[in-house]
């Protein structure tokens, strides 16, 4: 636990006055403004001042309980707003600043479930949002930490230990509305208790003192960024170096620099941070860090794969990062954050789920209780069977906001020997003799090719892992129900110039060997075009329905002869000869089984040397002139017919002999 001259604080309001009264001066968090060097520091004893602040700012013409709207970007403004709520009794609610219209719909979502009546945010949030938001809000834009009477004078400090504090364990904290809910969002409720009882348990897995420094690049909108990197340092009592996604999706290597220049003990990341380090940190970037501090290298938020961690350790074992330094963790915003993890200093371990090694996320932390069970008896699976994933213990949510139905049927389960309540996470994994927990999906991703079970991750990674060209971590695995059967389609992004044809056998190979699974389309798309959350997980589901509608951008891939792509219509067959003519040279020239008299010409793929190829064919089989004029003006088969219906006749064989000749030399 971590030292505290008062016992032990009950809510995250008396942690933030203990450490503005016990270590006024101490670092609470650096946030790197660009990335790597512009550092801007805040104190424990500037922290509360700043936040007490806004809590002021509330406390003017709000009640406790009422909901707050957060939307700023990463940084220290973000912050000091989140605990000025906690200071004022009102209820955070972290929010994803929009970038387009998407983003607008999921946050009126939010704001209309949570029924804020409150946003705080930066004087710099576009006045689009404001005005696009359908819900009324106050706005609030609180001053810069730091500045302002009490950044330049003496901090409101409370005098002493003994001073009263609102706040209580059962009081609500903050709704976590779960990443990539966009048509019904879901606020997890979050109490004080719920939060002290997990940073304890993240507390005693990963940190233990207050040299430890936390790095951290993840959005502070989501359960792992604010619980696991903000509010945890806070909780320990030790620095937090912080930066915005952005930066490090821009440069990988920035956020392993932080934790090289900053000393950085504790660092957390999702699979991809990781394997996004394997493909952009070179050599020369490597031979610059000193990675020997990193001792607790946490990764979840989404399935462990065992290649990364064997790949990312052998990788940067020469810049002093250790062999035991990753820490394959589970969790979920439902029950906090924290689940199962084993302690710093435990090697990694793995053991094998239905005939595949798995990584072990390790056994409940903090007196929880997680339990796998048979999908169809409900009854304790046994060792190594695949079930979903109960977990029980004073982490867990009371449930959801506003939606008292659903959270009983989801926080309320009991096992056929009456233990309970358990929350139903709607993950699959199995647990070992010891109870380590291995994640293998979700039970609504797990995909079932005629009868047998197949999880996307295992197809995605088999993919990805089968072409240099394919982007890791960029890939969605799902089914589509083809004659009454469910049919594998894999998505990949694959880098520009890639030879897709190559691509897209090693891929389909690769899924046949390693999963025992049939691809029955593959779609290739370029990089940075597959749907994901803010925090970069992929959305199966919102990439299954780009795909159905046609809107993918496909650039390659494999599907068997005489399948459709899916959104595409039906091509218009010809009416007349001559439009029979003209599909049959077009569709022969892009190599297609037919086309539509209606198809655009250059929409379906015209070139250059194809459209004098198209004009060099009419011309040998008609004698009749076309230009590449024609073409652009005229540029469906239907209208192209047309145009040519009516044209004279005019070219003779001698003509045509030379017009072949130089399309053949174009």
């Amino acid at each position: 636990m971590p030292a505290f001259s008062s016992p032990a604080p009950p809510t995250l309001v008396h942690v933030l006055r203990d450490r503005a009264l016990e270590n006024p001066h101490g670092t609470a968090y650096v946030f790197l403004a660009d990335g790597e060097d512009d550092a801007r520091e805040i104190s424990y004893r500037h922290l509360y001042a700043a936040a007490a602040e806004v809590a002021g700012a509330l406390r003017a013409g709000h009640e406790p309980g009422e909901r707050a709207l957060l939307l700023f970007p990463p940084g220290l403004d973000y912050v000091t707003a989140f605990f000025g709520c906690l200071l004022a009794g009102v209820v955070a609610v972290p929010a994803y600043p929009p970038q387009d219209g998407r983003g607008l719909g999921r946050l009126n979502a939010i704001v209309a479930d949570a029924g804020a009546g409150i946003a705080l945010t930066t004087k710099d949030l576009p006045p689009l949002t404001r005005s696009a938001l359908d819900a009324p809000l106050e706005w609030i834009a609180p001053g810069a930490p730091g500045t302002g009477a009490a950044g330049a004078g003496a901090p409101s400090v409370p005098g002493s230990a003994a001073d009263p504090v609102a706040a209580t364990p059962e009081d609500l904290a903050f709704l976590q509305y779960t990443s990539g809910s966009t048509r019904l969002p879901r606020g997890v409720m979050l109490t004080h208790a719920n939060l002290v009882h997990n940073l304890r348990a993240i507390y005693e897995s990963f940190a233990g003192a207050a040299r430890d420094v936390m790095v951290s690049w993840l959005p502070p909108y989501h359960d792992m960024g604010l619980i696991g990197a903000i509010l945890e340092p806070l909780y320990g009592g030790f620095p937090g170096v912080l930066m915005s996604p952005l930066h490090f999706l821009q440069k990988p290597y920035r956020w392993l620099k932080a934790i090289s220049v900053h000393g950085g003990t504790i660092s957390p990341s999702p699979n991809f941070g990781y394997e996004l380090c394997l493909r952009k940190i070179d050599d020369a970037q490597r031979a610059s860090l000193d990675l020997s501090s990193w001792r607790a290298a946490v990764n979840g938020a989404e399935p462990v794969r065992v290649e990364t961690v064997e790949r990312f350790t052998e990788r940067f074992a020469p810049a002093g990062f250790g062999p035991d330094a990753f820490r394959p963790s589970y969790g979920l915003a439902e029950a906090t954050l924290l689940v199962t993890a084993d302690p710093v200093g435990h090697s990694v371990r793995r053991f094998p789920v239905e005939g595949v090694s798995r990584i072990a996320c390790g056994t409940a932390r903090g007196d929880q209780s997680v339990v796998v069970v048979d999908t169809a008896t409900l009854a304790p699976a046994g060792a190594g069977q695949v079930g979903e994933v109960w977990v029980a213990g004073p982490s867990v949510s009371p449930g959801y906001w506003g939606r008292p139905t659903e959270s009983t049927a989801l926080f309320g389960a009991t096992l056929p020997d009456g233990r309970g309540p358990y929350l139903r996470t709607g993950d699959l994994g199995a647990q070992d003799e010891e109870g380590a927990l291995a994640v293998t999906g979700r039970l609504k991703d797990l995909l079932i090719l005629r009868g047998r079970n197949v999880y996307p991750h295992d197809v995605e990674g088999a993919a990805e892992r089968s072409h240099p060209a394919l982007r890791p971590g960029c890939a969605a695995a799902f089914t589509v129900p083809v004659d009454g059967e469910e049919r594998l389609v894999v998505v990949c992004e694959v880098a520009d110039g890639a030879d897709t044809e190559a691509v897209a056998l090693a891929a389909r190979r690769a899924v046949r060997e390693e999963c025992e699974a049939d691809v029955h389309e593959l779609v290739l798309i370029p990089p940075r075009t597959i749907p994901k959350t803010s925090s970069g997980k992929i959305q199966r589901r919102a990439t299954r329905e780009a795909h159905l509608s046609g809107a993918l951008s496909r650039i390659g891939g494999w599907r068997p002869a005489g399948v459709t792509a899916p959104g595409a219509q039906v091509p218009d067959p010809p009416r007349t000869p001559l439009e029979t003519l003209i599909a049959g040279v077009w569709a022969e020239l892009l190599g297609e089984d037919e086309v539509g008299i209606h198809d655009d010409f250059f929409a379906s793929g015209a070139q250059s040397l194809l459209l004098a190829q198209l004009a060099v064919r009419i011309e040998a089989e008609l004698p009749v002139r076309v230009t590449a004029g024609d073409l652009f003006q005229a540029s469906t088969v239907a209208k192209l017919a047309g145009l040519l219906e009516s044209r004279p006749l005019t070219v003779d064989d001698e003509q045509v002999t030379g017009l072949i000749a130089r399309s053949d030399n174009s």
